[in-house]
């Protein structure tokens, strides 16, 4: 009798203990997909013709061809952090302060410019600044001769017109909620404009400036693309690991485990640093009087809009040149003025199979992602412990993983037995899972901090159930702000080259790399109507995204 009332028990106990099994799985995913083959590229770090030691490390730090691939990582991606800061902060201050017409069409605008892959960007300017490009042709036709966009310079402003929006949105965000009696305060001290700027305004932003300024390194710093388009021999961090993992003459995947450790902690060095510099001070504010909208008089708001216009438009110079040039005839890598259908007939008659892939294998990756952030992120906020707090922590890793060291890292564990994935589109799907994991898990959990506890509580009492209740009613309440990120996770997947250069095959081929291969091969009118077909997608997202989340804003 005993025994049998314990069974029962315990039956009851793995029946309404749902949640501990999904954070059980939850973590075996984690561990197997990411912990495992992180930890396993740090140990191939330290292999040498087949003992233990530090010699690929010593060769980083000591021959030039390793090391200045880092310095120029840290060049670029650092200049591009500071630029996009100089234009990405004005546009905010400008378009939360000041009576401007057309602000929602121009923030839309600016979303539309962050959510293009860098690549795209990398290969529109191409186009127009680079050796046979429209406008270097015209320059050299009255006798100027400019650089082209190749090199250092070129990565700098692709990455600073890509990434500047980061800022932008941050900012925005922290100016409209900034309490203005802290400014008024400051200007009775008599400060003038400027010093208030200075002195007020930067230093309470600081923390919401610092986190922008971090998203634009760490995107410029795991970007593949942009470099490898643009670079002609000036290598940076993620395309010397891949060109040492993929390579025609021999790879060294022990060297490529290196490089890829170099990237992952300098990645997380920047993020401890953003930290340390934000913790250092307390930034804390009342927002009970956010500040007003200031009238401009004609002529200022003629300098303001300038400037605004003129930023947005250099912005949208990539997506106007793809999607112009796409319905161009070519005449080999050069296009002619003549209007013509047939790029798109060349992707549908040579890569249908890379358009069916990237949109199916995105596909598979955003419903495993619905799912998991709808009850990843009930864990994270209804059943909040150290357990959940790590959970947590460990689903937001793959930020600051480069898609490179990703890449690299799933071919390293995953190239045999007992998984045996690589070179399967399983391989794919799970990375775009992983790294666009947070995306979703963010915007999760911000809708469900906003639904009161009473709704599942009066359901329970009701006799349903708890995951019942989970899945008729709490999952409904936060299918809005999951879809929101569910989207942009979306945007990303199917612009993902970073990641997908290093697993793909020639029967797993995607968009992105479809393109990136045709801009290779000269084959430009193709490379446009793919790019073409990547930007309308990210349109129509956005579009939805907006309907979805309506007033509350886009959760980027």
């Amino acid at each position: 009798m005993t025994t049998t009332r314990a069974l029962s028990t315990s039956r009851f106990k793995l029946r309404w203990n749902s949640w501990d099994i999904i954070t059980i799985i939850a973590f075996i995913f984690i561990i197997l997909f990411m912990v495992y083959p992180l930890f396993n590229i740090f140990l191939n770090s330290f292999f040498y013709e087949g003992s233990f030691n530090f010699s690929h490390y010593k060769d980083f730090f000591t021959l030039k061809y390793y090391y200045s691939s880092l310095t120029n990582s840290l060049l670029v991606c650092g200049l591009a952090t500071i630029f996009a800061i100089c234009i990405g902060f004005p546009m905010a201050y400008i378009l939360t302060r000041f009576d401007l017409p057309f602000k929602k069409i121009i923030h839309i605008l600016i979303i539309l410019t962050l959510l293009s892959p860098p690549f795209i960007g990398a290969y529109s300017w191409i186009l127009i600044l680079g050796n046979n490009g429209f406008l270097t042709n015209f320059l050299h036709s009255i006798d100027l001769n400019t650089p082209s966009i190749y090199g250092l310079h070129g990565m700098i402003w692709v990455f600073t017109v890509q990434f500047y929006p980061h800022i932008y949105l941050y900012v925005s965000g922290a100016l409209k909620t900034m309490d203005s009696s802290l400014e008024e305060a400051s200007e009775s001290l008599g400060s003038n404009k400027l010093r208030k700027l200075r002195t007020v305004t930067l230093p309470l932003i600081f923390p919401t400036l610092s986190t922008g300024a971090l998203m634009v390194f760490m995107a410029s710093f795991a970007d593949f693309g942009t470099p490898m388009l643009l670079g002609q021999g000036i290598k940076l961090l993620p395309i010397l690991a891949y060109e040492q993992f993929i390579n025609e003459m021999g790879s060294n995947p022990a060297m490529a485990s290196t490089l890829s450790m170099i990237l992952l902690s300098v990645s997380t060095g920047i993020l401890f640093l953003q930290r340390y510099l934000v913790t250092r001070k307390s930034y804390s504010m009342s927002s009970m009087r956010p500040p007003k909208v200031i009238k401009l008089k004609p002529l200022q708001k003629f300098f303001a809009m300038l400037f605004v216009w003129l930023v947005l438009a250099v912005s949208l110079i990539p997506q106007i040149t793809v999607i112009t040039t796409s319905f161009l005839k070519t005449n080999g890598p050069v296009f002619t003025n003549q209007f013509s259908l047939d790029s798109y007939r060349e992707v549908l008659f040579r890569v249908p199979q890379a358009i069916i892939n990237t949109f199916s294998y995105s596909a598979l990756a955003i419903v495993f992602m619905v799912v998991a952030g709808l009850l990843l992120s009930y864990i994270v906020v209804r059943r909040s412990s150290k357990i959940s707090a790590l959970l947590d922590t460990l689903i937001m890793i793959p930020y600051v993983i480069p898609g490179t060291v990703l890449g690299i890292s799933f071919i390293v564990a995953f190239n045999k037995p007992p998984i045996e994935i690589t070179g399967t589109w399983i391989i794919l799907v799970i990375a775009y899972s992983i790294r666009k994991l947070p995306y979703t898990m963010r915007s999760s959990t911000a809708i469900l901090y906003q639904i009161d506890r009473s709704v599942e509580e009066a359901s329970i009492s009701l006799g349903v159930p708890p995951m019942k209740t989970f899945f008729k009613t709490t999952a409904i309440l936060m299918l809005p702000g999951v879809l929101s990120g569910a989207i942009l996770s979306w945007v990303t997947t199917i612009n993902e080259l970073s990641s997908t250069i290093v697993l793909y095959t020639g029967a797993t081929s995607t968009i992105t790399v479809a393109i990136y291969s045709q801009v290779f091969t000269s084959s430009y009118g193709t490379a446009a109507a793919l790019a073409s077909i990547l930007s309308l997608s990210t349109i129509a997202s956005l579009i939805i995204v907006t309907i979805i989340s309506g007033k509350k804003g886009i959760p980027i």
